[in-house]
């Protein structure tokens, strides 16, 4: 007797709603804040700079609301983070231009590379898992600032040059509830 066919199901992908992630100076130093939660953050050294003055190299973290496209982590040091963004491993020659004169400007680039960059794969621990914000990168213009991320904090830093940085921990439990149109809105 042949097998019965079954008609063919489709599954529709899973999705999940995007989400707001605020960040707010407090007190003392800075909140990040998603859902229920409130975690303390790191930014800028400069602290967090009105819109439109963001500057290449100022040590300051741009106020403004930037979309979350995608997750970048380090397979030696994790395993594969779960998130409904898309995800791609960083390699030991992986770098992101910061050079305003380059047309690879605030782009992720292959290393070795002429002009000025910075290296993803670090020895700090802060690129452990990477999301760049959306800031100057539809197109970039040259000089207002590149490598924005959220990213984890490095061991011993009290700032960073213009990131937000957060718990290894805490990112790891935020990646599964990003989804396609979540966003950051970082206040100054």
């Amino acid at each position: 007797m042949p097998a019965k066919s079954h008609p063919s199901i489709t599954i529709p992908p899973i999705t999940i709603p995007p989400i707001t992630i605020t960040v707010r100076p407090a007190p003392d130093g800075y909140r990040f804040h998603y859902g229920d939660r409130t975690i303390p953050c790191l930014v800028g050294q400069s602290g967090i700079t009105g819109p439109g003055q963001k500057r290449e190299g100022d040590g300051a973290t741009p106020a403004g609301v930037w979309r979350l496209r995608e997750v970048l982590y380090r397979p030696d040091r994790l395993t594969q983070p779960e998130t409904p963004l898309s995800l791609s491993a960083i390699n030991p020659d992986d770098g992101w231009c910061d050079d305003p004169a380059s047309p690879q400007y605030n782009r992720m680039v292959r290393l070795p590379f002429d002009a000025s960059h910075e290296r993803m794969w670090r020895d700090d621990h802060a690129y452990n898992v990477v999301i760049p914000l959306g800031y100057n990168d539809d197109p970039p213009e040259p000089g207002l600032g590149s490598a924005i991320f959220l990213h984890c904090t490095g061991e011993g830093k009290a700032f960073t040059e213009g990131c937000i940085a957060i718990d290894q921990g805490a990112m790891l439990e935020l990646l599964p509830r990003i989804g396609a149109g979540s966003e950051m809105i970082i206040e100054g």
